[in-house]
């Protein structure tokens, strides 16, 4: 399901973002470009908790994330990752962020779609638990 940078990405996010806190996270496929690796990723997570969640409906934080890898070259190995909150919003508001991130890669690409369930699930696997 997912290649060994894109488990990569996906724990790299899971440092910022804590794994029972993320509702869903889409994956899009990574592009290669010239000596360059690049993946994106949409993230709908609970906000943490404060009083002020507790006496409203609460929405969800809306991140953006991507990785940029050196792949080739005399940076090989180079690895850059960024994950910003980019909103709070209720739910439908995350599919409509990711078709926008489909639209600007100009193709019909679909990302992987994992729950936070899923997400738990993956992460307690013991494959991952011993890979890199």
């Amino acid at each position: 399901m997912l290649t060994e940078t894109g488990e990569r990405f996906l724990k790299a996010i899971l440092e910022r973002v804590p794994a029972d806190r993320i509702v869903e996270i889409h994956l899009f496929p990574a592009i290669r470009q010239g000596q360059l690796e690049t993946g994106v990723a949409v993230v709908a997570a609970e906000p943490a908790p404060t009083l002020e969640l507790v006496l409203h409906t609460p929405r969800l934080e809306v991140h953006t994330a991507w990785y940029r890898l050196t792949r080739k070259g005399p940076e090989r190995g180079k690895w850059e990752i960024e994950v910003k909150t980019q909103a709070d919003a209720p739910l439908e508001t995350v599919e409509a962020v990711v078709r926008g991130v489909q639209e600007r890669a100009g193709e019909a690409i679909e990302p992987t779609r994992l729950t936070g369930r899923e997400l738990l699930a993956l992460i307690n696997e013991p494959a991952w638990q011993t890979s890199p």
